[in-house]
């Protein structure tokens, strides 16, 4: 049985490739890869390697050219958009390196945002959404709206947002890119101890190299593939 089977897998990828309409070459050409329960992965590469493209291939939020994505061994693409849009919300986080909170809501309902897309009730997603921004130490921002938050509270807020539904698998985009080097390193440090704490799968975009070297597994993007670093 090939790793790409194994049951145990969030997110896993065979031969998957991407190429866009105008381009002599894939920007993707036949990665293999999975991530289980508690995994760290950081994944760097030149801009325009193809990071982010992987990651929103993984996530669902594009499909790729060939090749198969799977979340929780779902081949996604036999899906439609609106059940890919469940086990995303079920399944995964996601974190940008802007934060795109709502600014006309509460740090608190902008957390509680994902809940009420999944129609939970108005004051159980509010408690948990509070619960979850206790977990980033934001309990006394509650009220607070995003214009009045620091860059590093604003990126916390949006942390908190992607584990409120308690995802599996949490995958951030350059999620410290926009922030300053004291900034950047604890917010990584945070998603590090929540990985920890709570078993949440990270898989980690980022161009910083001394912060990809704090997870357990690297891998550079070249020439479309994949290479431990």
């Amino acid at each position: 049985m090939s790793d790409f089977d194994n049951t145990d897998n969030i997110v896993a990828c065979q031969n998957l490739c991407k190429i866009y309409t105008g381009l002599d070459v894939a920007v993707l050409n036949g990665i293999d890869f999975s991530v289980k329960a508690g995994d760290q992965v950081a994944i760097v590469g030149a801009s325009g390697s193809g990071k982010s493209t992987l990651l929103h291939l993984l996530g669902g939020l594009d499909a790729p050219s060939s090749g198969e994505v799977r979340i929780l061994n779902r081949d996604i693409a036999k899906y439609h958009e609106a059940y890919k849009g469940v086990v995303r919300n079920q399944a995964l986080g996601f974190v940008y390196q802007f934060h795109h909170l709502l600014p006309e809501f509460t740090a608190l309902e902008n957390v509680a945002m994902p809940l009420f897309i999944r129609r939970a009730p108005r004051q159980q997603a509010l408690t948990q959404a509070a619960e979850a921004l206790a977990k980033v130490g934001l309990s006394h921002r509650l009220a607070h709206m995003p214009g009045e938050l620091s860059g590093g509270e604003r990126q916390r807020a949006a942390l908190a947002r992607a584990l409120v539904t308690n995802p599996k698998c949490l995958m951030a985009d350059e999620p410290t890119g926009n922030l300053d080097r004291n900034t950047a390193h604890a917010v990584f440090d945070m998603l590090l101890e929540i990985n920890k704490a709570q078993g949440v799968a990270l898989v980690v975009v980022t161009h910083d190299l001394e912060l990809a070297a704090k997870m357990q597994r690297q891998y550079r993007l070249v020439d479309g593939q994949m290479r431990s670093l």
